[in-house]
């Protein structure tokens, strides 16, 4: 349903996306993840012809086809299979809930009698009905977001683009706007296409892609990723924390020790992780510091992007 090749763009000196290739099936959901300026807004940008790309080089052929459509040669025809939701809320604030949607059903052609059932439709699926009379700058920002979501499926688009649709908005919220997605996917069979910079979002998604400076440096299954670490991810707690932080980092066999809430992970050279523990065992007490839990986890994402970034790729 997305099929991404050669996908370049530069601002001047800067390359913000650099060969970029996705292919996205209905019913997946394919999460972007990477650091503030990696390319994740510029590529969604670029997929929905938002923005043009810059020539590939050595004359390869750029392809963006969405739903069967050239995005480039058939712009239009493309544009109606696309759900797109910018990071920014961008709808009419002085409008009610209803008419933002009615306003942009219509702009998408739906005639009257198809444009008010789908509205009440998208509106219970949302769960905006109770507010359809209310302005949209009157909105929570988590009602604002839902909204957004609204008017992009309001015209039962194949493919959606989500711009970090949650940022800004507290857990709660983000759990509920990410449980009206998997829905949406799983029941309308959509593929979509998402960037988020939090990492319990992008473990929802069916394959996720970490970029980095404009390129894609690695994509699978959230399984798959956390598989590149296996084994070599130690959780460690206690107090003080900077005893711990100082007794891990001086172990020759930790490769990188970070913060995660009030604990610490540490990352460790593959087949050290029983020594490592056995060591600190030791070493901690002797530090003056006192261990509550020392024990190998599965790693998270976070874990394995943070080894992915460092390494350079």
């Amino acid at each position: 349903m997305i099929e991404v090749r050669n996908l370049y763009k530069q601002f001047g000196p800067v390359t913000a996306v650099e060969g970029l290739a996705l292919s996205i099936a209905p019913g997946e959901i394919y999460g972007l993840v990477g650091p503030d300026g990696a390319g994740k807004t510029t590529s969604i940008r670029l997929v929905c012809g938002a923005l043009l790309p810059s020539p590939a080089p050595d004359g390869e052929t750029t392809v963006i086809q969405i739903g069967g459509f050239d995005v480039l040669r058939h712009t239009e025809q493309a544009r109606t299979q696309i759900g797109y939701l910018p990071q920014r809320f961008s709808l009419y604030e002085e409008l009610t809930v209803m008419e933002n949607l009615r306003f942009f059903a219509e702009v998408r052609g739906l005639p009257t009698e198809n444009w008010k059932p789908r509205c009440t439709e998208i509106l219970a699926f949302v769960g905006l009905d109770p507010f359809v009379n209310r302005r949209a700058g009157q909105l929570s920002g988590g009602m604002k977001q839902k909204l957004g979501l609204a008017a992009a499926l309001v015209h039962r688009p194949k493919v959606l683009l989500l711009d970090e649709p949650t940022s800004g908005v507290d857990p709660v919220t983000r759990q509920d706007f990410w449980q009206l997605i998997i829905r949406l996917v799983a029941e309308e069979g959509v593929a979509l296409l998402v960037s988020t910079p939090y990492m319990d979002e992008a473990s929802r998604c069916s394959r996720v892609g970490l970029m980095q400076k404009g390129r894609l440096i690695v994509e699978g299954t959230p399984a798959e990723l956390r598989r590149n670490l296996d084994d070599r991810v130690v959780e460690l707690r206690g107090q003080p924390l900077a005893v711990l932080r100082a007794a891990a980092n001086a172990d020759q066999e930790v490769e990188e020790v970070q913060m995660f809430g009030d604990r610490l992970h540490l990352r460790v050279k593959k087949g050290s992780a029983e020594g490592v523990i056995a060591r600190l065992t030791q070493a901690v007490p002797a530090s003056g510091g006192q261990i509550t839990r020392l024990r190998l986890i599965q790693p998270q994402l976070e874990d394995v992007f943070i080894a992915l970034v460092e390494s350079g790729l």
